[in-house]
């Protein structure tokens, strides 16, 4: 275990724990809306991605049908496409040993694994991602398994972990200079606009278009 994995496990800690909490709300939500709790063990396994698998929960909540609920998936995550593509050159090996790397990308690796020359730290991004899973499927056991022992999660307030962890993501951004804050604030006024009137999984990836502006900018930028 390199150092620098080392010090990606102790980033990614306080995330992991966070989404403990949140996994616990998906686990316990659930299976409220009728998911076997071995379903939802294995979605987190599978998945592994928050803001899709809480889509997937609301389709399925609002009586949407299975392929409604994949679509919603497929729509969430898709923002990992562009995210996997920037960390391309800073994985090591050919195309299908960083394909295998990317699966471990996750929205606090642009945080914890980004470098300030723009490339990203593989072991930092491995370390922390590995915290974070641990986490993840802990929380997701946990609330699938015991939810009626942890009673309702909008009750103890578990429901806002979600919204407030991407809140910290975005503040994170604001703190990285005038390319990096635009983004991230045009990011967050276009999510904020389409939440009411779009379905689940549309404004994230709408919101990701943002992103387009801020290449271009780095690109004007004077070397």
């Amino acid at each position: 275990m390199s150092p620098r994995f080392r010090e990606g496990l102790r980033a990614g800690v306080p995330y992991g724990f966070a989404g403990a909490l949140l996994a616990i709300s998906f686990g316990v939500l659930a299976r409220d809306v009728g998911m076997p709790a071995w379903a939802a063990i294995l979605f987190s396994l599978l998945v592994f991605a928050g803001s899709a698998q809480f889509a997937a929960l609301s389709v399925l909540g609002g009586g949407g049908g299975a392929a409604a609920a994949v679509i919603a998936v497929a729509l969430m995550n898709s923002r990992f496409l562009p995210i996997a593509t920037a960390f391309g050159p800073s994985l090591p090996g050919g195309p299908f040993r960083r394909a295998a790397q990317s699966q471990a990308v996750v929205d606090v690796s642009l945080i914890v694994a980004r470098n300030p020359d723009g490339s990203f730290d593989r072991d930092l991004l491995l370390g922390s991602t590995a915290a974070q899973w641990v986490g993840w499927q802990t929380g997701t056991v946990a609330g699938a398994l015991g939810g009626a022992l942890i009673g309702d999660p909008e009750a103890l307030g578990l429901d806002a972990m979600f919204p407030a962890f991407f809140l910290f993501l975005l503040i994170a951004e604001l703190r990285r200079g005038r390319v990096a804050s635009g983004v991230a604030a045009a990011g967050a006024l276009i999510a904020f606009a389409l939440v009411p009137v779009a379905p689940p999984g549309v404004p994230i990836l709408a919101a990701s278009l943002a992103a387009l502006w801020g290449l271009r900018e780095r690109k004007a930028a004077p070397a």
